[in-house]
């Protein structure tokens, strides 16, 4: 499992700044597991540092995103969500269940040896297929989470 120290090392081993922006964004979404929006993130970093502005934090996310330290994903809701790419609270390969009612993204990790083997054969057959080296893979499942489907209301 990957620290904030950790990454913070990273950054000046690879010849990045760490400036206060980028500390207070990384520190953000270490805590944060819920893929927060641009503008979530400004709230948290603006009580901690009024002096950072929203344009500082868009700015921010988009060369991290752009290093590779950030996934941004747009989900359903059309809306710009991040995470770290190697998350300290052990998120490193998840994927995602989103709710289509409520919105909320549950982060899936807990693979069984069924469930991996069939996404590793995948990727070989698609690498295989058509001559493609694939570094990585999201996947989504869209439904309804059991809060919303236990407040349906059905005729």
């Amino acid at each position: 499992m990957i620290t904030n120290k950790k990454l913070y090392e990273n950054f000046t081993q690879n010849g990045l700044r760490l400036t206060t922006p980028r500390k207070a964004v990384i520190d953000i979404l270490s805590e944060d597991i819920n893929h927060p929006t641009v503008e979530e993130i400004y709230l948290q970093v603006h009580k901690r540092y009024p002096s950072i502005g929203m344009m500082t934090v868009y700015r921010t996310l988009d060369l991290l995103v752009e290093w590779g330290i950030v996934h941004k994903f747009v989900f359903s809701e059309g809306k710009a969500r991040f995470e770290l790419t190697e998350h300290p609270k052990g998120l490193e390969h998840h994927h995602h269940l989103i709710c289509q009612k409520c919105k909320k993204i549950i982060n899936y990790n807990d693979f069984i040896d069924e469930e991996y083997k069939l996404l590793t054969k995948l990727e070989k057959k698609l690498c295989a297929t058509h001559n493609f080296i694939i570094s990585k893979h999201i996947i989504e499942f869209y439904g309804i989470c059991s809060t919303c489907s236990n407040n349906l209301n059905i005729i």
